[in-house]
């Protein structure tokens, strides 16, 4: 039943009102077969033509409602005056005409035409029994019909309303997941610059540095070459983790991402190249989230980076700062500051830095400076602000100060 009632909705609208033209006549051709009583009106063809012809308007009920009801009330009219014919229980046609006027038309003809309809119920009251029975059932069945017209055109439009948000909805969503691959994929491709850049930079120091050591000291020799091996299969290890996500034929390993506990690793590879690093924990050190310790670890991988690749440096100080709100991270060297000017000097650029910048917007970039901008990006990810340039003495300084409580990100 419920597939009858889907297949009737979904068929063509055509259809649907011949089918309810054909359902009325049925309708209105019972009284004309019933035995009758031989002292009322005979059943004759002229009258059953002529109900016909009344019922024949409802075809055209949705191209034309106006129009169709005069023609159901035209005919009907004419039964009335010019034959006798037997009466009808309901007035099928002019109540489903009526009924097509409360649901489709605009709310000017729909006052009009109901007015209309009340001045014709009270003049065919006037020429039939002109009782107030008949008066008030007429008000009433008519009424009705204008009501159901309403509540229908209401019901639809709720219905295409709650569509209309059901699409939205998905496309919203598709929009979202779409912007989160988007985001995602920026995630990997950030997280693959900082691990090739710091590896391969690591490990150009120490393959410059190899053959000269083989001649004058051939134990750092060894050293720089096993400082090249595992800064490569740590570099590995990292991207495995990370591309591992992308795989989708079968369970890809999982690793967490590294944290301030893996900075003494980090550091260490760094002091394998030449510079000698210091690293420094101050205030009420404490357990922070996952991904802020992902953060913090990043930002002095892509710092110790720019020191390997641009400074020149002989010592880096490494510090992280706790607050009560906050953690402040700061990688200061003493090598070539911006533009390559030595410590003591405060002028330059370095890596796309125009006389340092705050939040990593460089100004005047010059060879992209896009390890900065990453440092900004996850500082900004955090609620919290990055600023490089020039140290307080000279070289190269980098400060990253993130938010550590949630309450406070976006302030």
């Amino acid at each position: 039943m419920r597939a009858w009632g889907e297949r009737i909705r979904t068929a063509d609208p055509r259809r649907r009102d011949l089918g309810l033209t054909l359902l009325v006549q049925v309708a209105t051709t019972i009284p004309f077969v019933v035995p009758r009583d031989p002292r009322e009106s005979p059943a004759t063809w002229a009258a059953y033509l002529l109900t016909t012809l009344g019922n024949l308007p409802l075809v055209w009920r949705r191209r034309a409602p106006v129009p169709a009801l005069f023609g159901v009330v035209a005919a009907g009219t004419v039964y009335r005056l010019a034959l006798d014919g037997p009466g009808q229980p309901l007035p099928y046609a002019g109540l489903i005409a009526l009924y097509t006027i409360a649901l489709h038309c605009p709310e000017r003809v729909r006052l009009v035409m109901g007015a209309v309809v009340t001045v014709m119920i009270f003049g065919s009251v006037a020429l039939n029994t002109q009782t107030a029975r008949e008066l008030l059932f007429a008000l009433f069945v008519f009424g009705a019909a204008f009501a159901l017209g309403r509540l229908q055109a209401t019901r639809q439009a709720y219905t295409e309303a709650a569509l209309e948000r059901a699409e939205q909805l998905e496309r919203a969503n598709r929009i979202e997941a779409e912007q989160a691959a988007a985001r995602e994929r920026a995630r990997i491709a950030r997280e693959m610059h900082d691990v090739l850049s710091h590896a391969v930079s690591i490990m150009i120091v120490q393959a410059e540095a190899g053959p000269v050591a083989v001649r004058r000291a051939p134990e750092r020799a060894e050293a720089a070459f096993e400082a090249i091996a595992e800064t490569g299969r740590d570099a590995m290890a990292q991207l495995r983790t990370m591309l591992g996500v992308l795989r989708t034929d079968e369970a890809a390993p999982r690793a967490p991402q590294p944290g301030i506990a893996g900075l003494p690793a980090l550091l260490d590879r760094v002091r394998a190249s030449g510079p000698k690093v210091s690293y420094e924990r101050t205030g009420e050190v404490r357990g922070l989230p996952a991904a802020l310790e992902a953060t913090v670890h990043r930002v002095v991988q892509e710092a110790l980076t720019n020191v390997v690749k641009h400074a020149g440096a002989s010592t880096v100080d490494v510090r992280l700062e706790y607050g009560v709100g906050d953690l402040t991270v700061t990688v200061t060297d003493d090598g070539r500051g911006p533009d390559g000017a030595p410590r003591g000097t405060r002028d330059g650029t370095r890596d796309g830095a125009a006389g340092g910048f705050a939040n990593g917007s460089p100004e005047g970039s010059s060879n992209g400076g896009h390890g900065l901008i990453g440092i900004r990006e996850r500082a900004a990810a955090h609620g919290g602000t990055a600023r490089c340039g020039p140290g307080p003495d000279g070289g190269f300084s980098v400060r990253v100060v993130l938010v550590t409580s949630p309450l406070e990100v976006g302030k």
